[in-house]
């Protein structure tokens, strides 16, 4: 039903929950303002970013073949979503996924979605997200509904938000864990999806839960807020008792940041009231000017976190009480009870059983590498790798009908880009197998050194300097093989690559990471990648590597079959490569690539990258869109105030006059709210406070007076609110949709004067 996006809305109606109809309703009405050119482009595209609407490359209009600058063919012309991004050049779509945890008809959404409006192909990424890419960006409230029906949301999937909540997909399964998160990190996800203090951050807010500290399920050592999961004796009672370890100011990017312990144990019930009062402290104290130095971890860094545990504590005492800090986790942990489908078993022996097909060897393999005891006797977690993250539209159908078939849909997503099928019987092994494999799913070596993770890149990135997914490819294939014969210590390592310096492939905490980088050998442009070794991924990413060199793209297969071989050569027993390359130390490992910086002379090849024949060129990068500007309060509450008093005309053009007037006093008090709000953030909804405060901070101070009508349109809002009550005619919705749009032009331009629209 692509070409039929309007049917959409009616289609679904119903069955998509109030709260996330009426969000993608407000994000289709500012589409149609930015269309007519009353929406400002930078407004926009943090709009769309915040519900996962997120550029790509080229599509600025351009496409560098290595040689000069072509001019692609968009229809729309002058028409922007965003600075330098053209209308109708094709974007990504960002798909939260809390914890991961899916069902099989949320798989078939996805595999409509991927084949209808975009390649075929759904992508998996390292926060256990979905991404479709080449989508178009009218397509976006058509395919927003059609998830939201599937109870999948795109709010705060991008920009300058609290993204995906992550966490161990393996919780509540898990042999070595204190107990099962996921509950709780569905209740933080649910709380803080567009809570008002959570909208005006300076950059991105990532959470993450482990349900332990030694594995790398939840990588919590790396993000803005990581809970793992403890218990301890009351020192009050003696009885013992679960919380979280809790830690913040985690982070990768260009330079990586260790997260800090704020509380060595946090009950589950100040989980969601400390989470709230870090994100009010966040976005009071951190940087909005210098988006380089815009995330938490910068703010922990300049305060100390003795000085920032005192901040949120501070504010944590003066938190108006919310029932939902308990009622949520009540809820999540009521609401999930995984089950198994099949009794409990065991594997037959290898020899009896039937229809493998020459494929014994992969099967064992496969029990070998993609197969995880439970906790529950007879019971195994049964991980899918995904080459490059990626799946096809068929394969997500039939990955649909396997859990149907041999699970109650227990499956999840997880941060090195794969599946994980939960509560598998171990007799159901050899049949599962045989269906994964039937449908392309059944490669072994997940989470192995074959299980290559790899950013976009080049491919789609506008910041990608060098084809990670093109290397990715390429190691995948010449490893794929090897692996499963070499050294056990080899066959466990982890390598990781990002197009650019910003970490997105998580290279910090590879055993081999890679980073693109560009350097010019005699004039040209040659595509690299800095080498990074000794990350731990393990023990929630413990450690971050350390930069080696940079070396050509070309030569990057060289260096892992050279550190490989040293490796199993060198190293003492049972030591790991992190202590490996530590010992050998950076002059060692360098001296050991020292040939490989250099490409052969007169070889062309390395003039261009991996899967790509343009010579090499990084004329074709564009602006990073990983949140869009920052955007203040104000802005947006008077954004807001512009599109209810269009829905308000839409409805006086439709015979709706009663609705055209409430709409039309909505959008005055919206503007009102968005004034007020710069001086006092928790105003809250209440219209009698609101213009009470309007008049004390900005009427009584003639702060709102224009300079030639005085405070006239000020007097447009005392006077809607007095008449609130009333019923509204044709008429007087007429004269009062024409009064709001006065009353919203003045505060423009009152915000205009004292200088907010730059947030400070």
């Amino acid at each position: 039903m692509k070409a039929s996006n309007s049917s959409w809305k009616e289609e679904l109606a119903g069955k998509v929950p109030e709260h996330l109809a009426r969000e993608i309703d407000i994000f289709e009405t500012e589409i149609v303002l930015r269309k007519q050119g009353k929406l400002d482009e930078k407004l926009f595209a943090e709009t769309r970013l915040r519900r996962g609407a997120y550029g790509q490359r080229y599509d600025n209009g351009q496409r560098n073949d290595g040689q000069k600058v072509q001019k692609l063919n968009f229809p729309s012309a002058d028409l922007t979503k965003g600075p330098n991004t053209m209308w109708d050049a094709p974007g990504m779509q960002r798909i939260k996924i809390p914890a991961g945890g899916l069902n099989a008809a949320q798989l078939e959404t996805m595999a409509e979605l991927a084949e209808e409006y975009s390649d075929g192909i759904a992508h998996v990424t390292t926060r256990q997200d979905f991404q479709l890419h080449y989508i178009q960006i009218d397509d976006t409230p058509a395919l927003m509904r059609r998830l939201a029906a599937a109870d999948i949301t795109t709010r705060e999937a991008c920009g300058n938000s609290v993204r995906n909540v992550t966490a161990c997909p393996y919780s509540g399964v898990c042999q070595d864990e204190t107990f099962d998160v996921t509950p709780y990190a569905q209740a933080l996800a649910r709380f803080l999806l567009g809570h008002p203090d959570c909208q005006n951050f300076g950059r991105k807010f990532k959470p993450a839960f482990s349900g332990c500290a030694q594995h790398a399920c939840g990588l919590t050592s790396l993000h803005d807020l990581g809970l793992i999961a403890t218990k301890r004796n009351n020192p009050e009672t003696g009885k013992e008792e679960f919380g979280f370890e809790m830690y913040v100011g985690g982070g990768l990017g260009a330079v990586p940041y260790q997260a800090k312990l704020f509380d060595s144990f946090i009950p589950p019930g100040e989980l969601l009231p400390l989470a709230q009062a870090i994100a009010r402290v966040f976005a009071r104290h951190g940087e909005k000017k210098n988006r380089n130095r815009a995330r938490i971890k910068f703010l922990i860094q300049d305060l100390g976190i003795e000085k920032f545990r005192e901040l949120v504590l501070e504010e944590r005492k003066i938190l108006p009480f919310d029932p939902r800090w308990t009622e949520y986790i009540k809820d999540a942990v009521a609401e999930f009870q995984e089950a198994p489908l099949k009794p409990s078993g065991e594997l037959p022996p290898l020899i009896t059983i039937e229809g493998l097909n020459g494929n014994s060897d992969n099967f064992k393999r496969w029990l070998k590498f993609n197969t995880r005891p439970q906790k529950q006797p007879g019971f195994v977690t049964v991980a899918v790798a995904l080459p490059l993250g990626d799946i096809t539209a068929n394969q997500l159908r039939s990955l649909a009908d396997i859990v149907r078939h041999f699970t109650r849909e227990t499956i999840r997503t997880t941060v090195d880009q794969n599946f994980v099928i939960r509560w598998v019987s171990k007799s159901d092994l050899p049949e599962l197998f045989k269906v994964l494999h039937k449908v392309g799913l059944g490669d072994a070596g997940a989470g192995a050194l074959v299980d290559v993770t790899s950013c976009p890149g080049t491919d789609t990135c506008k910041l990608g300097i060098s084809s990670s997914r093109g290397l990715a490819a390429e190691l995948r294939k010449r490893v794929s093989q090897k692996s499963f014969q070499s050294d056990e210590a080899v066959q466990n390592l982890h390598i990781k690559i990002s197009g650019c310096f910003n970490s997105c492939g998580q290279h910090h905490v590879a055993d081999l990471g890679f980073y693109g980088v560009s350097r010019k050998i005699a004039g040209y442009a040659v595509p690299h990648f800095q080498v990074v070794l000794g990350g731990e991924w393990e023990n929630n990413a413990g450690s971050y590597g350390l930069p080696v060199a940079a070396v050509p793209s070309k030569n990057i297969p060289q260096v892992v079959t050279r550190l490989t071989d040293r490796y199993v050569a060198d190293r003492n027993t049972g030591e790991s490569f992190k202590d490996f390359a530590k010992r050998l130390g950076k002059a060692e490992l360098k001296k050991m690539l020292d040939d490989l910086t250099r490409p052969p002379a007169g070889d062309r090849s390395f003039f261009s990258d991996w899967g790509d024949p343009r010579e090499y060129t990084l004329g074709d990068m564009g602006v990073g869109e990983c949140a869009g500007e920052v955007v203040s309060p104000a802005e947006f509450g008077l954004a807001a105030a512009e599109r209810e008093l269009f829905e308000a005309q839409l409805a006086y053009e439709g015979g709706a006059a009663e609705q055209a007037g409430s709409k039309a006093y909505q959008a005055m008090l919206n503007a009102a709210k968005a004034l007020v709000s710069i001086e006092d953030p928790d105003i809250g909804d209440d219209p009698d406070r609101i213009v009470t405060e309007f008049r004390a901070r900005y009427y009584d101070t003639q702060k709102f007076f224009d300079p030639f009508a005085g405070g006239k349109f000020a007097n447009y809002l005392f006077d809607a609110h007095r008449k609130s009550s009333a019923p509204y005619t044709s008429e007087s919705s007429r004269y009062l949709m024409d009064e709001a749009q006065l009353f919203i032009d003045a505060a423009h331009s009152c915000s205009n004067r004292l200088g907010t629209l730059v947030a400070v």
